[in-house]
């Protein structure tokens, strides 16, 4: 699940943290989608339901980590443990450095990567203030500026990423430059239009995550 409660993804309301897990596999996760005439009968799956769906299909496999550092490097150690085709097939990510230090300290061929977007901490991924108090707004723009500095100056190699998954909006060829001469990938999200793939396939050469492969969609911050 991605969000805090269900309402945006499933037929049901509620936080997630109020949910147990039996009562989350009765929701329908395909209810708020488009398609959701022909996926009737969806069900939230596992981790571990989800990866081996994922493989099944070839595809490459993001974990993107929210929190909980210490259960998540647990759970996806001994999920490479068991399927080893995921060291080649899959890549673990976070905006927290912490997650993806740990993970590389529990097992260093896993592949990593730091998710980043400027102004994190102090702003909405549409532009506006998370804080209406002026000295906490402050305060939080601070902490984004030594934040972005850490990434890009240290933090980077000492979690030993391979990629950094930036927001769009933040990626130019000049940023790609910069961590190619590192050896380090960019990857742009969200990237949803045809116009904005293109640019970044034929222009900027950067990989991209998207919402759908076949046409435009929404937005996505």
């Amino acid at each position: 699940m991605h969000d805090d409660t269900v309402e945006r993804t499933t037929d049901g309301a509620g936080r997630l943290q109020d949910l147990t897990f039996e009562e989350i596999r009765k929701l329908n996760p395909a209810a708020k989608h488009r398609l959701r005439s022909q996926f009737q009968d969806e069900k939230v799956p596992t981790l571990r339901e989800a990866v081996v769906e994922s493989m099944h299909h070839n595809l490459t496999i993001y974990f993107d980590v929210k929190g909980h550092a210490n259960q998540a490097v647990e759970a996806l150690k001994q999920l490479y443990q068991e399927f080893p085709q995921l060291y080649n097939s899959s890549i673990v990510c976070s905006f927290m450095p912490e997650v993806v230090y740990k993970m590389r300290q529990a097992d260093r061929n896993v592949v990593t990567a730091l998710t980043h977007r400027p102004w994190q901490l102090s702003h909405l991924g549409n532009g506006t203030p998370r804080f209406s108090s002026s000295w906490k707004h402050f305060l939080y723009m601070v902490m984004d500026v030594i934040l972005d500095w850490s990434l890009h100056s240290f933090l980077w190699r000492l979690c030993g990423v391979s990629a950094f998954l930036i927001q769009k909006n933040f990626v130019s060829q000049d940023y790609v430059r910069h961590w190619s001469a590192r050896g380090i990938r960019v990857v742009a999200w969200t990237v949803n239009t045809f116009a904005e793939k293109s640019y970044y396939e034929s222009v900027l050469d950067c990989s991209y995550i998207t919402d759908s492969l076949v046409e435009d969609c929404d937005p996505h911050y």
